[in-house]
């Protein structure tokens, strides 16, 4: 907005983050006026990370916190950004926040565009399977085949006659020393030890 002054014409300028396109004030504003701590995930190419924040006027503080790079502790070897590892990431923050007694949060993707079936629901059914209380619709939510990697176990084993594609494609999971194709028994290991946490 510009505003008339004794040197001219004065430009008032918006917060940086909002010129940047890194937060929208209105959507948090929104979020903040639920007064419950939100259930915050993001997503980079090779890992997923979920947290728990609260809203302090010193600052947010982090309540909660969980990496898909913790999932190594689970003996998951497989790669940390896909859906069966954002998943597990969501099920780990449920675990973490029942320890805290962190049982209710609203979901704040940011500025990330929300597609059905994706890693960010797959990291929120993980948090609703955990026992977290999240206002959230199912239809969204991924199934459970791919969930737990069988479709991925499908696609390996599709591949697997032509090698040269196979290796290309599963090259990580072979330096890993996994076979993509015991993704689901891979995946139900890991979940079973987040569980027993």
């Amino acid at each position: 907005m510009a505003k008339l002054s004794k040197y001219g014409t004065m430009r008032t300028v918006p917060h940086r983050r909002k010129r940047e396109g890194r937060t929208n004030y209105k959507k948090r504003l929104t979020l903040l006026r639920s007064g419950q701590p939100r259930l915050v995930i993001r997503k980079a190419l090779g890992t997923v990370t979920v947290q728990v924040i609260e809203y302090n006027q010193d600052g947010d503080k982090v309540l909660v916190s969980a990496n898909s790079t913790e999932l190594d502790k689970m003996g998951w070897k497989a790669h940390k950004a896909n859906l069966p590892s954002a998943y597990l990431t969501g099920l780990l923050i449920g675990v973490k926040s029942k320890k805290k007694n962190v049982k209710k949060a609203v979901l704040d993707l940011g500025l990330q565009t929300p597609i059905r079936g994706g890693r960010l629901f797959a990291a929120l059914k993980g948090a609703v399977d955990a026992g977290m209380d999240l206002n959230c619709g199912k239809e969204a939510f991924p199934s459970d085949d791919r969930i737990s990697g069988k479709h991925i176990a499908a696609y390996a084993a599709k591949l697997k006659g032509d090698k040269e594609a196979y290796n290309r494609q599963f090259s990580r999971c072979i330096k890993q020393g996994m076979n993509p194709e015991d993704m689901p028994k891979l995946f139900d290991a890991a979940k079973k030890k987040i569980l027993s946490m």
